[in-house]
């Protein structure tokens, strides 16, 4: 069975529609959620990026049965994993069962902004896995003093440590990414419809669910859609190492000024045509995803709402759910 959720774009909106948004989606019912965790937008027309862990632990108070985690966080700079790891516990216990953590290695647009030189891929992937150890050995409520390679903590202790152990869902693209997902993930958080990925993740070890996102645009207009993503997502034409070094949203402005439309909505179904919607997902299917959410690009989150109620989680039952 595949499960499906929706994405919270803290890029886009701000922190009382994410929440409305989310109780709209657990009414509607909607699997879990994802919320980003960012301190910035991509480009300045999104126009938003509101402190996650506020906007979690609102949700928490108007939710009672969706599962809502952050897709995801970094835990290497901006936020020192000690202080993260009590986060997340804090979280955890409001959502009485219902969190899991999504982790990665980020993007300088996000972390760099305590003036700390920003680590190639390699030096993010070690600082990483040391990150969750800490923020494991935290979440047992012990007293922990911990001085790694990368991090220290000293006489640390949560006195409200997490009721159970949260999921740690390891994002990563690229093989290494992969394999160190399978080695200290309890699960994967892909990027694109890959089965390589997904088919390396399961044969280096890893467990647990495989999650990913599709980025939709619906409007009664295809043409109105696609200008919508070209607009406010013009990011989804980038690809690579770029999206991860480039430090500002002004940077990405200027990178995405030859991004066509036709490039930003390649992989993007935009319009009215539900069989578009449920193509595009079955690709996620067929990789060996069993957790795929949506992200409405733009405004009209309650046009996408409707579109989901009525015509696209039928057809998904239909053809796909089974």
């Amino acid at each position: 069975m595949i499960q499906f959720g929706y994405t919270l774009s803290s890029e886009e909106h701000a922190p009382s529609l994410l929440v409305d948004n989310a109780v709209r989606a657990e009414e509607l019912g909607f699997s879990f959620l994802s919320l980003s965790d960012h301190y910035h937008p991509w480009v300045s027309e999104q126009g938003h990026s509101p402190f996650a862990w506020t906007v979690l632990g609102a949700i928490a108070a108007r939710t009672s049965t969706i599962d809502v985690g952050v897709g995801v966080t970094c835990p290497i700079m901006r936020i020192h994993p000690a202080v993260v790891a009590h986060a997340a516990a804090t979280t955890a216990l409001l959502f009485e069962g219902r969190f899991f953590f999504g982790v990665g290695t980020g993007e300088a647009l996000n972390e760099h902004i305590t003036g700390e030189r920003w680590p190639v891929p390699e030096i993010r992937r070690e600082m990483l896995e040391e990150a969750v150890v800490v923020m494991r050995c935290l979440w047992t409520g012990e007293t922990i003093d911990h001085h790694g390679t990368y991090f220290t903590v000293e006489n640390a202790r949560l006195f409200d440590p997490p009721a159970e152990d949260i999921p740690v869902i390891v994002s990563g693209f690229g093989d290494a990414a992969v394999d160190l997902a399978a080695a200290i993930g309890d699960g994967y958080w892909g990027h694109s419809p890959d089965p390589d990925a997904v088919d390396r993740f399961a044969k280096s070890g890893g467990k647990g669910p495989r999650y990913s996102q599709i980025h939709v645009c619906w409007a009664e207009d295809a043409s109105d859609a696609r200008a919508t993503v070209h607009r406010v997502w013009p990011n989804a034409g980038l690809s690579g190492q770029l999206s991860q070094d480039l430090p500002t949203w002004t940077h990405f402005e200027q990178a995405v000024e030859t991004v066509r439309e036709e490039d930003a909505t390649a992989s993007v179904p935009c319009g009215p045509d539900v069989e578009e919607f449920v193509d595009a997902t079955r690709k996620f299917g067929d990789a060996g995803y069993d957790h795929v959410y949506f992200h409405q690009i733009g405004p009209d989150q309650a046009g996408f709402m409707s579109f989901w109620e009525r015509e696209l989680r039928p057809a998904l039952d239909e053809r796909l759910a089974a």
